[in-house]
């Protein structure tokens, strides 16, 4: 017995000695954070997501505190957050252009040949490594098996009838679905900006309507109409310039393909 309560005594003395180590070890290795970091860190959304060029909202965070960052980069906390740093740092917020993801591709299922039916792990770099750039015919195509979808955090993207879809709504412009892509399809365009060309191919006319019933042939049918002069075709790909364009949605109206939509 004497034995157990020797053993106890010794246990506690020697967790009392190493608390009193790393208690001073602690304040000797401390190292002091800026007030006004730990309030920045308040304001973001906590998503780490990495839209703000950043590793993470500690990181971000850190910059903004130390003047190396500018206060309105946390695309996931909006223009409120962005007003609250500024206020926290004493300068003007700004004015941010908010941005969302679009993906460029009308391929959906019964539209778009495949070369393959795939049937691996639901991973679109998988499905390159397997069969080459894409399981479609359209080597542009949205190959649809959802990494985007995997790495929002904002639910904001689904894969629907065999291709990626944003919900614009939901969307808060991190691009975290940007870096997902192998492919590099998914673009991020202004919230403001409605007409947006849903194709990539940059094949001409004649391939592309073997392989896809929706995808621009460069038909030149936009360019020569558009009343803003805000359409070009480059590339075998109807383009549109966002600073001219009106947003008439006349384009829209008038392409055969119907591949020029106007986003709700």
């Amino acid at each position: 017995m004497q034995l157990v309560i020797y053993g106890v005594i010794v246990l506690g003395v020697l967790g009392a000695v190493f608390g009193a180590i790393l208690a001073f070890a602690s304040e000797i290795f401390y190292v002091k954070v800026d007030p006004k970091q730990e309030e920045i860190r308040e304001c973001l959304a906590g998503a780490n997501c990495g839209g703000c060029g950043f590793p993470g909202c500690d990181g971000y965070a850190a910059a903004v505190a130390r003047g190396e960052a500018p206060v309105n980069k946390c695309v996931a906390a909006g223009p409120e957050a962005a007003a609250k740093i500024a206020e926290i740092m004493g300068v003007s917020a700004g004015e941010v252009e908010k941005m969302v993801a679009f993906v460029p591709c009308s391929g959906t299922d019964g539209h778009a040949s495949k070369r393959f039916n795939y049937k691996g792990p639901r991973n679109c770099q998988a499905a390159m490594l397997f069969g080459g750039k894409s399981n479609k015919d359209c080597r542009f195509a949205c190959i649809g098996l959802g990494n985007c979808e995997t790495a929002c955090q904002f639910g904001a993207m689904s894969i629907v009838d065999g291709i990626a879809k944003v919900d614009r709504e939901k969307c808060v412009g991190c691009g975290a679905c940007v870096d997902a892509c192998p492919k590099k399809i998914v673009k991020l365009v202004p919230y403001d900006q409605h007409v947006l060309v849903a194709c990539s191919s940059c094949d001409k006319g004649a391939a592309v309507m073997k392989i896809c019933d929706e995808g621009c042939i460069g038909c030149m049918k936009c360019q020569r109409e558009c009343p803003a002069d805000a359409i070009a075709i480059k590339d075998n790909l109807a383009r549109i310039d966002v600073s001219k364009c009106v947003q008439c949605g006349h384009c829209s109206d008038i392409c055969p393909r119907h591949i020029i939509k106007v986003q709700n």
